[in-house]
């Protein structure tokens, strides 16, 4: 058998440094609270004679203030860093033309969405310097929290880090009548938490990933350090996306009052859950909701890592890190906001919690079911209108978690048991524990493409970078594959 360290040696892909006993010290006082807390602009789109809303959004390179009073060259999408809110309606027929001003080749990854393999922005659908790129796809999905984010094989975890991501929000009807908090950038906040280690000079520090990637130091909270939000309404929503590349966050208020979590990954629960901690793996979403009193203040923190049994170097990791991430701050005079409904979305069961697995992946090291990601490789194939349930399993002693492109899926069974509240939920993304296993449900509807694959993988981009990846295509009755196309930023809409 092959060591960890003997494999680790032998990668030949895409060299790296690893830091050795490396523990990130957190800055702790990272949301002191000096900086209110940036909001990102609503993107401007269009409709048109034939009831396509259009956007438009651009890939370029700037400078950003994430740390007060310091330029740090950044990316990020029509603007120097992230990039505005899409916002579209179930039923609606979106475009978006996104051209690429950065000096390489980028691509655009729509995480979360359910829409045509040519459309989804994996690493099959490159854009390169100076080409547009025009996807158009029909939203089929509940309201959600979605974002976008780069998807270049290899360079995913650079991308990202520099600034390119944004939020991609879905309304509908059912949605629309609960009353939640829904005024956005008021009561209705998309919160995107990553972090960043800085050289002197201010430039983010992209040296010495440990092996989970990139950590830093400091949290910036929407693009800043510091941030704080003044909450004007008895309850605020935060839209909360982990876009880090490789930390874990451990959410809590810092005086143990109780939030409410209203959403996952892929919609509102079918009912509001009472929590005083939540866990966020890169990728994942979560939507809570944060009562508050006339005058109060309170903050948003990530606390120490609690699932780590038989993980190994946790510190290495950032598992025992503190980090202050939004300070909330509530005026002496707050507008009513309504009770929480006491239900919200039903849900229908895809499977049986003791349905036969369809498939089951492996994950370890750099590798799925002890392969690599080999970009002119289909590692299965799938039926079109089939459910079927994947057993995924970490046999490693790092953190890994596990994203399925194209659909949202129902975890079903950890290890035997049915899942705690936090995951009972439409979801895309899942941490998996060390030595634990998975079952998850879910559903190919539609979208057959015998060319163009989707994409399952560990969301630690680093992971994903070197290669724990595969590539799945559903087909329709009588379809086999064929040669996998390449798109350089061709207009994508057909």
């Amino acid at each position: 058998m092959v060591s960890r360290r003997g494999f680790l040696a032998g990668l030949a892909l895409a060299p790296v440094v690893y830091a050795a006993g490396c523990s990130v010290r957190p800055s702790v006082s990272a949301a002191n609270g000096t900086r209110p807390l940036p909001i990102p602009s609503l993107a401007p789109s269009s409709v048109g004679a034939d009831g396509v809303r259009r956007f438009t959004l651009r890939a370029q390179a700037g400078s950003s203030e994430m740390l007060r009073g310091v330029s740090t060259p950044t990316w990020g999408y029509s603007g120097s860093v992230l990039g505005p809110t899409v916002r579209a309606r179930r039923g609606e027929r979106v475009e978006l033309a996104i051209s690429n001003a950065l000096p390489e080749a980028t691509s655009v990854h729509w995480h979360g969405m359910h829409l045509p393999a040519k459309f989804d922005g994996g690493p099959h659908q490159m854009i390169a310097p100076g080409a547009v790129w025009t996807p158009s796809w029909t939203v089929q999905q509940q309201a959600a929290t979605l974002w976008y984010h780069p998807h270049p094989h290899g360079a995913t975890e650079k991308h990202v880090h520099r600034g390119l991501s944004g939020f991609f929000l879905i309304d509908d009807d059912a949605a629309d009548a609960l009353p939640l908090p829904k005024e956005y950038g008021v009561d209705d906040i998309p919160l995107v938490i990553q972090d960043r280690r800085f050289t002197a000079d201010g430039a983010v520090d992209e040296s010495d990933p440990t092996d989970v990637g990139l950590l830093g130091d400091t949290i910036v909270t929407n693009g800043i350090a510091g941030a704080h939000l003044r909450v004007t309404t008895e309850r605020v929503r935060l839209r909360v996306l982990n876009g880090s590349s490789g930390r874990l966050y451990n959410l809590a208020l810092a005086d143990g009052r109780a939030f409410h979590l209203t959403g996952t990954d892929g919609g509102l629960l079918p009912k509001p859950v009472a929590l005083e901690q939540l866990q966020l793996s890169p990728g994942e979403r979560a939507e809570i909701v944060i009562a508050l009193r006339p005058g109060e203040n309170t903050t948003l923190r990530s606390l120490p890592i609690t699932d780590r049994a038989g993980i190994d170097r946790a510190a290495e990791f950032g598992f025992d890190d503190t980090f202050d991430i939004l300070a909330l701050q509530a005026a002496e005079t707050l507008r009513p906001s309504a009770p929480l409904p006491a239900s919200l979305i039903p849900m229908t069961a895809l499977a049986a919690a003791t349905t036969p697995a369809t498939r089951s992946f492996d994950l370890q090291w750099f590798m799925i079911n002890n392969r690599r990601m080999d970009m002119n490789r289909i590692d299965m194939t799938i039926p079109v209108d089939t459910t079927e349930v994947w057993s995924v399993r970490n046999k490693d002693n790092w953190p890994h978690n596990f994203h399925v492109h194209d659909v949202q899926f129902q975890i079903l069974t950890v290890d035997g048991k049915a899942p705690p509240p936090a995951l009972s939920g439409w979801k895309d993304t899942v941490y998996t524990s060390s030595g634990s296993t998975y079952t998850l449900a879910m559903r190919f509807a539609d979208h057959t493409d015998p060319t163009y694959p989707y994409m399952f993988h560990c969301h630690l981009l680093h992971h994903e970078d070197q290669g724990m990846m595969g590539q799945f295509l559903v087909l329709a009755p009588g379809q086999r594959p064929a040669p996998m196309a390449m798109d350089m930023g061709a207009k994508g809409h057909h």
